[in-house]
């Protein structure tokens, strides 16, 4: 791939933030470089389950280089994507909007009337991402259903609002989405294998949809490469970026007027870090405050009625809103696709470490026939329903660089995330009961008390000034022009609900506010 030596922009990742800005820049005339440091996935590149690490995991240093990346910190461990369309290859598809509450909290809240300025944003993004109603009750969905109406819930049970292509059943059609200008489609077949990578054509990812439209336009896409420094230059920026996938890379640069940082929090954060301590030095102090694990738990529930098929539908088929503040989703896996099993231990709901672990001891004493079962699961995937439960109940974390470069946590304000949430713990046992089943959950959980998130978020939030955020109400960075972060570090609130949709319409509102290239 041939690249030019100056751009009118350069985005640094690809996932619902830079996506949609290669799109919106590119239409609007600029010449835009995107740089993913992740692979360039087709439908039959993904691994057929997650046991192929080498495909499905991000660990360069293993030489894996999947879409899936596992992050382990103090206070969290970081479920995150990888590859070109970021979070879009290996989400759940869900689209939620977030309440109320989300546009009126945080450091953004008084700077905007959030929810009537969005409001159209999100119609947009609907549109772009192939936003349709799942139309498939599967096995898990079902007993969620049951689950609602045991809890007085019935009402406040729905199918979720998703993106994929549905269609006919076994049928491939021309692009149904933007007449003609878009990759041709294929009709969902409910394997439940949305997040080891759609290998049927039907997941509406970023790279059929915003990237696929950029490209036609003229916007370069450079994949398997990490950018390494941003540096002022007279008027334009210097960015340098090398391979990330091989062991001996060298560097390269390119100039560019703009840039848009859309790495995401683990991407975007830990360069915004370290160039404030060197070609960066204006960027706000608060660059790495202020980040969210939007208050969730991933809690597997293991079935041991060999007659249910947990994995039948798609990633997440349904959606229980079980009070203002929270509400629960259940995720599967495809067939075969059991590799969490391998990092779960037995659910133990005590906050007391000692007495955590003394319990998790006696668990298979007090518990041997259902342990052996837990243990010897015939198709993890088929027989597991994941809940995850999400809050909008706040409280945030700090990103700081240690001293070897990397990232460390520390509690930002209010309490630190828990692994132990008595709604989330109350509701998985009410749901296991109704499968057969047992709850199990990350072992980092049971044993050190660490929770887990799958939709990290802040570290670069909005703010009156350089003094009370890191970018200002239309994204841009304060102390440097013509400089964006445009991802879920931009995020400056706790949504509650799954963020794909809420960052593509505030980067949809952040680039309509962009002039058109004289």
């Amino acid at each position: 791939m041939k690249i030019n030596t100056t751009y009118d922009y350069v985005i640094i990742g690809s996932g619902f933030g830079g996506a949609v800005s290669a799109l919106r820049l590119s239409e609007k005339g600029y010449k835009v470089l995107v740089i993913e440091k992740g692979k360039w996935f087709k439908d039959e590149d993904f691994p057929k389950t997650n046991w192929n690490l080498r495909k499905w995991l991000w660990a360069p240093s293993l030489r894996f280089f999947g879409i899936q990346k596992l992050s382990f910190f103090r206070h969290l461990t970081i479920l995150s994507g990888v590859g070109v369309g970021g979070g879009s290859l290996v989400y759940a598809n869900t689209l939620p909007k977030p309440k109320k509450v989300f546009y009126n909290s945080g450091s953004w809240s008084k700077l905007a009337n959030w929810e009537e300025e969005l409001k159209d944003h999100y119609e947009t993004a609907y549109q772009m991402l192939g936003a349709a109603i799942n139309p498939y009750k599967g096995t898990s969905d079902t007993a969620f259903e049951t689950l609602a109406k045991e809890i007085g819930k019935e009402d406040s049970f729905e199918l979720t609002k998703v993106a994929i292509y549905f269609g006919e059943k076994d049928q491939t059609v021309e692009d149904p989405y933007f007449n003609g200008k878009g990759p041709s489609r294929t009709s969902c077949s409910y394997c439940g294998s949305c997040m080891t990578g759609c290998r049927n054509n039907a997941k509406n990812t970023l790279d059929k949809n915003y990237l696929h439209l950029a490209q036609q336009l003229g916007a370069t896409i450079l994949s398997e490469n990490e950018v390494t420094d941003v540096v002022p230059d007279k008027g334009s920026y210097t960015i340098s970026y090398k391979s990330s996938t091989s062991v001996f890379a060298k560097t390269h640069t390119v100039k560019s007027n703009g840039i848009v940082f859309s790495g995401g929090v683990l991407g975007t954060i830990p360069l915004l870090l370290k160039l404030k301590n060197s070609s960066l030095p204006k960027l706000s102090n608060l660059v790495g405050s202020e980040v969210r694990s939007n208050n969730e738990a991933l809690i597997g529930n293991v079935t041991f009625n060999k007659e249910m098929d947990m994995s039948d539908g798609i990633a997440i088929g349904s959606i229980i809103e079980l009070d203002e503040n929270s509400h629960i989703e259940p995720v599967r896996y495809g067939h075969g696709s059991g590799f969490w099993k391998a990092l779960m231990a037995p659910m133990i709901s005590e906050k007391n470490m000692l007495k955590r672990l003394g319990k998790l001891f006696i668990f298979p004493f007090i518990n041997p026939i259902r342990s052996f079962k837990m243990l010897f699961t015939d198709d993890f995937a088929k027989r597991a329903s994941i809940i995850l439960f999400m809050q909008h109940l706040d409280s945030t974390l700090e990103f700081k660089r240690n001293i070897f470069g990397g990232l460390k946590t520390r509690v930002n304000q209010g309490k630190a995330p828990t692994a132990f949430i008595p709604e989330a713990h109350k509701i998985a046992k009410r749901y296991s009961k109704i499968i057969n089943g047992e709850s199990m959950v990350l072992a980092t959980e049971t044993i050190s008390g660490i929770p887990s998130t799958a939709h990290i978020l802040g570290g670069a939030v909005m703010g009156e000034d350089i003094n009370k955020g890191v970018i200002d109400k239309d994204n841009k960075v304060f102390g440097y022009e013509n400089m964006y972060v445009c991802d879920g570090s931009m995020i400056s609130a706790n949504p509650g609900v799954n963020p794909s949709l809420s960052i593509t319409a505030i980067t949809e509102r952040a680039m309509a506010k962009i002039l058109k290239k004289a």
